[in-house]
């Protein structure tokens, strides 16, 4: 089977609340000095998935895709150390900052079209920044396939995908035919640890670069549908009073003031 695995590179989600700011005027978050992005949690169970069935088949290629920065680099070849076959990097200067779902699922669509030939797509259930979850069921419906979300586990029998899947009361199992979408939960467990060996052999594996041009596509076909309005981080405010009294009946008739002059009672 050929298989194609969405990646997205995202702030570390173990950042310090301290160290994570806001550029409200760019509307965008301000990276952490001194801690560097990693690959959406989610993502890498995502490859775990892809690899557990190719390993099962005793075949299969596995190409690891994300849409991002130079860096995103990095992501891909942490996949690629965990056994993928090769990588591709949409890196295009009118790409920078996307927040809009509709033009990322677009330009994935488009490269995933170009790769061709794929049996499944898989992605993780949600990115661990937005945590809008809508790119793996907005690329089902771009490409016309089948899908299945929130899976804890996925097998290859006779064509077809099964699916178990979390539900909130509980788990369903599906068969659904390929070519066909996959969403992975962390039900599906932790995703295995790149080794020294693998590190070194990933260095050695191809990355491919594409733009938009190459996707044959223009800024035009990327307009945004999502206004970003305001980026901001809430502001939580608590007030305290502490009820004064020497006993524990004058406290409470000191707390029946408050709430009287409060209107609350």
């Amino acid at each position: 089977m050929k298989f194609v695995v969405c990646l997205k590179q995202v702030p570390d989600p173990e950042t310090p609340a301290s160290a994570f700011k806001i550029d409200a005027a760019g509307k965008k978050v301000v990276p952490a000095q001194g801690i560097a992005p990693v690959v959406s949690p989610f993502d890498t169970q995502a490859v775990e998935a892809a690899l557990r069935i190719k390993d099962a088949q005793g075949e299969g290629h596995i190409t690891v895709l994300s849409m991002g920065a130079a860096s995103a680099r990095d992501v891909i070849k942490h996949a690629l150390a965990m056994g993928a076959d090769e990588g591709v990097l949409i890196d295009d200067p009118a790409l920078t900052d996307v927040v809009d779902p509709f033009v990322t699922v677009k330009v994935l669509a488009a490269a995933i079209r170009k790769i061709g030939g794929v049996d499944a797509v898989i992605t993780g259930r949600q990115a661990a920044d937005w945590d809008w979850g809508v790119t793996g069921p907005g690329l089902a419906e771009e490409l016309g396939m089948t899908q299945a979300t929130f899976a804890k586990a996925v097998t290859a029998q006779n064509g077809n995908l099964v699916v178990e899947r979390v539900l909130g009361d509980g788990f369903e199992t599906v068969s659904i035919p390929t070519p066909a979408l996959v969403t992975v939960s962390n039900e599906l467990g932790d995703p295995r640890y790149p080794q020294l060996r693998q590190i070194m052999a990933a260095g050695r594996k191809q990355v491919t670069n594409y733009t938009l041009a190459d996707l044959g596509l223009s800024a035009a076909d990327i307009a945004p549908r999502l206004t970003l309005e305001k980026l901001y981080i809430p502001v939580k405010e608590s007030q305290v009073e502490v009820i004064e009294g020497e006993t524990a009946q004058e406290k409470a008739a000191n707390l029946a003031k408050k709430l009287r002059e409060a209107k609350l009672i």
